[in-house]
């Protein structure tokens, strides 16, 4: 496994997770942002790879709405979909992550088959550019996020793999270590975010290690079920000061770069 970091696409990036001693970056290009112009950056995006080291390990877009209320198919979307996976495959970066919306006046059955065929097309326009397709378990603008939807979706889809994150279990009420036992095989990508809960509601995001995450277990199972993926720690704003911001980061890149015996001290 390879310890990374989300970040911006911009040179500083690449020279923080240098400097940090990290092994790649993920960008995501959410709603709102302009894919475009992201896309005319591929030049500038390898020159940086290439310059400081560091690989880009997948390429996400978070957020955005893919089925209309018909239950079609979003071309405009869909396109812009289309056009990260190919600047993940001309940077040969193996993961492309999508969600996809759940439209209410459908039915359950007409929400799993639309996005069936969102992701179907996914699949196969990304198979010949070496880059594999996840969904994630983010709840934002997607529905495609619990083991009974995998059943369905997944089950349908061999080849659609999943982008794990604890908090969003943990949040929702959701089993992590379990989740990661029974599906941890269809993990492509794995982001690692502190999660505070008390009474079943959510706290906090600290700094992933310093939160009630059991890393040790979740780390285990990743290992046992033959996981060799990313993991991406992604910073959040929590309760710490500002200027405990960049401190945060530096914990939780040491945290687990101990938990991957990448190096051995100890922690004080």
């Amino acid at each position: 496994m390879k310890l990374g970091i989300i970040a911006p696409a911009l040179e500083e990036s690449f020279q923080m997770a240098q400097h940090r001693g990290l092994h790649f970056l993920e960008l995501c290009i959410n709603e709102g942002d302009d894919v475009g112009a992201f896309y005319q950056m591929r030049s500038e995006l390898m020159e940086w790879r290439d310059k400081y080291q560091i690989n880009i390990e997948s390429i996400g877009r978070w957020k955005s709405l893919r089925i209309d209320d018909k239950g079609a198919i979003l071309p405009d979307e869909l396109e812009r979909c289309f056009q990260l996976i190919d600047v993940a495959s001309e940077l040969n970066c193996p993961s492309f992550v999508a969600g996809c919306n759940y439209v209410e006046q459908l039915s359950l059955y007409d929400n799993c088959t639309a996005a069936i065929r969102f992701f179907e097309q996914l699949l196969a326009y990304a198979a010949p550019k070496n880059v594999k397709v996840s969904t994630y378990n983010c709840r934002k603008v997607n529905f495609v996020n619990t083991p009974e939807i995998w059943n369905i979706v997944h089950g349908h889809l061999p080849d659609l793999g999943i982008k794990y994150d604890p908090s969003h279990a943990r949040f929702s009420g959701g089993n992590y270590l379990e989740e990661t036992f029974n599906w941890g095989h269809r993990f492509y990508h794995v982001h690692l975010k502190g999660s505070l809960v008390l009474h079943g509601q959510k706290v906090d995001e600290p700094p992933a290690g310093l939160d009630q995450t059991d890393w040790r277990s979740f780390l285990g199972l990743l290992r046992a079920a033959g996981y060799k993926g990313g993991l991406s720690i992604e910073p959040r704003k929590s309760a710490l000061p500002a200027e405990l911001d960049s401190k945060g980061i530096d914990y939780s890149v040491a945290y687990f770069k101990q938990l991957l015996l990448e190096q051995s001290f100890s922690m004080g």
